[in-house]
């Protein structure tokens, strides 16, 4: 009997190519994944991968060639795009817990012609973002220090610490998509030629640019993999054909109420029985129709018992068993754009956020008022909706940049009820940036209005989403 082994094909001693030659080989050949390795070059897998992945299109292959690309001083317009894809991991700087300094942002590509007449107005309306951003931290950092003392023994970094983010939260809401950060991604060579394709694709001129870039640098890891990587045509011209059919509904016709900023739009009815069914369907041996009439008819005790059977072992950090993702909602969101800089975390998701605007209002965070500083705050938000109407002439797309965190974004997802378990607790704990609270609360009381059964063992604390509104809100 051979002996069992487990080992690293190591990116120290292997390219990514040959170690994803390496592994799509054993399909076909009987040798150990060492032999196979030691037997292939820089020059064998590209050939390889011309015939197969290019030629024959297994683009699967590609999957075991990783890569770890880093970004810097990329507009938060541009991060969208790059966190995009589904199956890519990344990390970015957090508007949380660093603070923006007045040059921080990026003028985007099509104000840079020399005498365009927004750019100079761009910029300085960018930068009395940022100045009234770094106007707004002491005085809001002095209202949190009256009211959190020091602990006992608490050092002074951990008490910078725990008072940074809640200052910095509440002056967040100013800073623009313009606003530049940094991050990391690592994904497998197959999405990153998915991502390159997307960004030379894309209607703004910065994402092009990074797309072109984001090539180059893969081609040096993975030459064979993603040189193919090109604009795609379907995606330009629908894109640019859907666009122009803006004008056709004006946004002002669209305005909703207050009040309408959460609905749930569509949900199957019977996705809790059909979830219950499935559970049984997986440890028995009767056809899936079976087992669904096997639940209806089931009395509510019976499918309560069924239900608690499923989930009552599950704590706050496990992951719920498969099943629950046959029951499925769509909700259609207006949130602030810093609320959706971590829902867009969520990429199991299917979402579909409208462009920035400033056409939707913007929230006011509580300290901000509280500390005195809310009619800076106002003024500024002011200044940036007058310069988006003028820029939203020239391009709508470019228009995104000067729109601050506070300001609304619609956006319409979808998601079945196992990521609503991971959504809901995970946005809804203490520590979760308040914005985003409400929405995981309010999310998790329009299911639990349809499917008490099973949304009853979310694990959410005892806050509200309106208790968040009136504790950190003067306008939502």
């Amino acid at each position: 009997m051979p002996k069992r082994e487990i080992y690293l094909l190591s990116p120290r001693d292997l390219s990514a190519e040959t170690i994803a030659v390496a592994f799509a080989k054993t399909s076909r050949a009987p040798e150990s994944f060492r032999e196979i390795a030691a037997e292939l070059s820089d020059e064998k897998s590209a050939q390889f991968h011309e015939k197969w992945v290019v030629g024959y299109g297994h683009a699967s292959v590609a999957e075991h060639a990783i890569l770890h690309l880093a970004f810097e001083n990329v507009s938060r317009v541009a991060v969208e795009t790059i966190e995009s894809s589904r199956l890519a991991s990344y990390t970015e700087k957090s508007t949380r817990y660093q603070k923006w300094g007045q040059d921080d942002f990026t003028v985007p590509p099509e104000l840079r012609e020399a005498g365009h007449p927004l750019r100079d107005e761009f910029i300085q309306t960018v930068k009395f973002l940022f100045s009234t951003y770094a106007g707004s931290l002491d005085p809001v950092k002095n209202l949190i220090l009256s009211r959190s003392p020091r602990r006992p023994n608490e050092t002074d970094e951990a008490y910078d610490r725990r008072i940074r983010s809640q200052y910095v939260d509440s002056c967040r809401f100013l800073l623009p998509a313009a606003a530049n950060a940094n991050l990391g991604m690592t994904a497998n060579a197959r999405v990153i030629e998915m991502v390159i394709r997307k960004m030379l694709s894309h209607p703004l001129m910065e994402v092009r640019q990074i797309g072109e870039t984001v090539k180059q640098v893969a081609k040096a890891e993975t030459p064979t993999l993603v040189k193919y990587a090109d604009a795609v045509p379907y995606v330009v011209e629908t894109i640019g054909e859907l666009g122009m059919k803006n004008e056709e509904f004006p946004i002002t016709n669209y305005q909703s109420r207050s009040s309408d900023w959460c609905s749930l739009i569509d949900y199957d009815k019977d996705g809790e029985k059909k979830i219950l069914a499935a559970a049984l369907y997986r440890f028995n041996q009767m056809p899936f129709a079976n087992a669904l009439a096997y639940v209806k008819s089931l009395k509510k005790k019976e499918r309560d018992a069924l239900a608690e059977t499923l989930l009552k072992r599950l704590t706050r950090y496990d992951t719920p068993l498969r099943e629950m993702e046959y029951s499925t909602y769509t909700f259609d969101l207006v949130m602030d754009q810093g609320a959706y800089a971590e829902f867009k975390r969520h990429r199991m998701m299917t979402q579909t956020p409208q462009r920035l605007t400033t056409r939707l209002g913007y929230t006011t965070p509580l300290l901000v008022t509280e500390s005195g500083f809310g009619s800076q705050y106002e003024a500024a938000m002011e200044s940036a909706a007058g310069m988006y109407e003028k820029l939203y002439q020239f391009d709508p797309n470019v228009a995104q940049y000067i729109v601050p965190n506070g300001f609304n974004r619609r956006v319409l997802a979808q998601f079945n009820l196992r990521e609503a378990f991971a959504f809901c607790q995970l946005r809804s704990a203490s520590n979760a940036h308040f914005s985003i609270r409400r929405v995981a609360q309010r999310v998790y009381e329009e299911m639990a209005r349809v499917h008490p059964l099973l949304t009853k063992y979310m694990k959410l604390g005892d806050e509200t989403w309106q208790g968040v509104e009136e504790n950190h809100f003067s306008k939502a």
